[in-house]
């Protein structure tokens, strides 16, 4: 396969080790990956040094958008693809964008499928189709600490050919050190501007159980349904509960 040579893929890092060798693995015919490592503590910087085409960057996290943006500088081409540590490219994918004509007007999307473990889940995530190829001399990430976008506003978008396997979770407990962090982001991210209650936090919890479970079919995923569903209820109850928490803190520091 033809070596790609004007798109560098940038990613950021925390403690990825199980999923990071296939990661980037797929991406061994890309000359440019940049790796923005954040105080990983297990193997992630180890396996990242093992690839001869991977640029490893230390840095703080300064949320997700400010992150991605940080670590796109480091990139040596114009055109980059954002991809997550878990994120594994297919060769048709990669065959196809080798071949691609980009165009700076365009943001390009991908097809991802997700997994917990081995199972694909069909129904409490089932596919999505993101932005993630852009060119960042006209246009970056979002500032926000999580659900971060690139801004697609004004410019054509483009579905890539190909897909993205997605393997987010290899353990119950990823899930629970991944909600901590990001309900902990969230509250930090809204303290002040959004309000927050006990009775929101359950209810928003218990809605959330509900879509994932019942109305989006969760419960065909079998066990892995149930675990997800209720991954996002929890979730959810402590973005709000930690945000009520903030938000009383600060009053009565006043």
């Amino acid at each position: 396969m033809t070596k790609i040579a004007h798109i560098s893929c940038v990613m950021i890092v925390k403690n990825a080790e199980a999923t990071l060798q296939p990661v980037l693995k797929a991406l061994e015919f890309f000359e440019d990956v940049v790796l923005y490592s954040n105080n990983s503590t297990d193997r992630s910087d180890a396996i990242a040094n093992s690839f001869s085409n991977v640029k490893l960057i230390q840095g703080d996290f300064l949320g997700f958008g400010p992150t991605k943006n940080r670590a796109a500088q480091y990139a040596k081409n114009e055109w980059i693809l954002s991809l997550d540590a878990d994120e594994v490219l297919s060769p048709t994918f990669i065959q196809n964008l080798a071949t691609l004509q980009l165009n700076k007007q365009t943001i390009y999307s991908i097809l991802r499928t997700n997994y917990y473990k081995k199972q694909e889940i069909k129904h409490c995530w089932g596919d999505d189709i993101i932005p993630r190829l852009y060119n960042r001399c006209v246009t970056r990430f979002t500032d926000k600490q999580v659900h971060e976008k690139i801004m697609t506003d004004t410019f054509a978008t483009e579905m890539l050919q190909g897909s993205v396997k997605h393997y987010p979770y290899a353990t119950i407990s990823d899930f629970i050190v991944k909600l901590d962090r990001y309900s902990s982001i969230f509250a930090e991210d809204n303290k002040g501007k959004k309000s927050s209650s006990p009775s929101k936090a359950f209810f928003n919890a218990l809605f959330s159980f509900t879509k994932t479970y019942i109305f989006k079919r969760g419960f065909l995923d079998g066990y892995a349904g149930l675990v997800i569903a209720f991954s996002h209820m929890a979730t959810n109850f402590y973005k709000y509960i930690k945000l009520y928490e903030l938000n009383q803190d600060a009053k009565e520091r006043v």
